[in-house]
């Protein structure tokens, strides 16, 4: 037998995926309280149970695609078979693969709801903190924060250019992996020939 706390999370589950689903045919203008119980199959009032409105909706959706994120991006900084470069390489492009596979979510992923940002920014949050410790292992934890915000930055603008089309075709002759790929590089040489900091310098 199904208990009444089961029955919830379901039907919570299956709001999250029409939500979801119709963000990424529509963009944001497509998701609303009764379209999305429509799509989960669930009364019309079921979403008002689970959600206040359309904003708490679309909050929960982005803070469960950054928890999904922070996931992978756990996987790889755990993984022994990459070298620090290939972990970073892969978190950085990981990024970006969310940003051409389903746009309207990664502009959510980064846009202030109008409701209580907080669920929002904590997601994000464990993310970047997974983040900071893959290009620590890197660049060490004095730099980490620097070349971590300057690869995110450069990673949130290719995503940008390509959505727009502005990176495709002859125009620059480049990718989006090939210009990951001269970053990470060349922050991985520069920290190699930078001067240790005084205190280790004397370890």
């Amino acid at each position: 037998m199904v208990s009444r706390l089961e029955s919830a999370a379901a039907t919570r589950r299956a709001l999250l995926d029409a939500a979801a689903e119709l963000l990424d045919e529509g963009g944001p203008e497509a998701v609303t309280l009764r379209e999305v119980g429509a799509r989960a199959g669930v009364s019309r009032g079921a979403p008002y149970r689970h959600f206040a409105d359309k904003d708490s909706l679309l909050t929960a959706v982005a803070a469960e695609a950054w928890d999904r994120l922070t996931d992978e991006t756990r996987d790889l900084r755990t993984d022994e078979a990459l070298a620090p470069a290939e972990r970073l390489y892969a978190a950085v492009t990981g990024l970006i693969a969310v940003g051409r596979r389903r746009p309207h979510l990664y502009q959510l992923m980064f846009t202030a709801p109008a409701g209580d940002p907080t669920a929002l920014l904590q997601a994000a949050g464990r993310n970047q903190d997974e983040f900071l410790a893959i290009v620590g292992e890197l660049v060490g934890s004095r730099d980490a924060r620097h070349y971590g915000a300057l690869l995110l930055t450069s990673a949130h603008g290719i995503v940008g250019m390509e959505v727009a089309g502005h990176l495709a075709g002859e125009k620059w002759g480049t990718t989006a992996e090939e210009l990951i790929t001269t970053q990470v590089g060349l922050i991985e040489a520069a920290t190699r020939h930078q001067p240790a900091p005084a205190a280790e310098a004397r370890r």
